[in-house]
């Protein structure tokens, strides 16, 4: 088992629950920050120490505070320790079960395991620590399905944006004119209208609010 593991959370509560698990487990070294800048301050320090940490359990969510924050997410957390420390394990626990946000992680930066934060979270988050120190990629049944053949089709953030507008109910223009404000490029109507159809093509839907009802039973949206 690891002995030496960073639990990134910035809820004093999920925090000792996590560490009562990680206890259970006979993990002697344990580690817990409640910012995501801190969490990188120690796994750098421990690398320059000569002692790395083998893994790291985060939350993607940190609500803001007082505190300035430079790495203000799981995520940018996760890109910036993984593109300097790729031999560290990650374990993402969090109540966030989009699909496209667990796929993401999995092919952007190779994370070892997505634990969602349920009522069984913890007895899973310790079922992840068992499979990811094995080398096994451990996924929350919530979330299983994100590398299913069924939702291994090319959506990339864009494609989610779009969705994400279209499911609030606005035409094709309206998006392009909420593009256009945001400064979010391609913006024109004719680029949106040929990625729709696409991505209904994609998912076999007939109409607009069927491309929206089937992303959202995927968990994209």
């Amino acid at each position: 088992m690891f002995s030496k593991v960073l639990v990134s959370e910035d809820m004093q509560d999920i925090n000792k629950g996590i560490h009562t698990a990680l206890c259970e487990l006979g993990i002697q070294e344990i580690h817990q920050v409640q910012y995501c800048d801190d969490a990188y301050l120690k796994v750098k320090k421990a690398e320059l120490d000569g002692a790395p940490f083998q893994l790291i359990i985060t939350d993607l969510s940190f609500k803001p505070d007082w505190r300035e924050q430079n790495i203000a997410s799981g995520e940018a957390l996760i890109e910036k320790l993984k593109k300097e420390f790729p031999d560290i394990k990650v374990i993402v626990y969090s109540i966030e079960d989009k699909v496209h946000k667990v796929r993401s992680l999995l092919t952007k930066f190779n994370i070892q395991a997505y634990v969602c934060k349920t009522r069984r979270g913890l007895i899973e988050l310790k079922t992840a620590l068992s499979e990811v120190y094995n080398n096994e990629l451990y996924l929350s049944p919530e979330v299983a399905h994100a590398l299913h053949a069924k939702t291994s089709l090319e959506i990339d953030d864009f494609d989610i944006l779009l969705l994400q507008q279209l499911s609030k109910g606005l035409s094709q223009e309206e998006i392009s004119h909420y593009l256009k404000q945001n400064n979010i490029k391609p913006s024109s109507l004719s680029s949106i209208e040929k990625r729709l159809n696409k991505l209904r093509i994609d998912f076999k839907a007939n109409n607009a609010i069927h491309l929206v009802a089937t992303a959202k039973d995927l968990g994209l949206i």
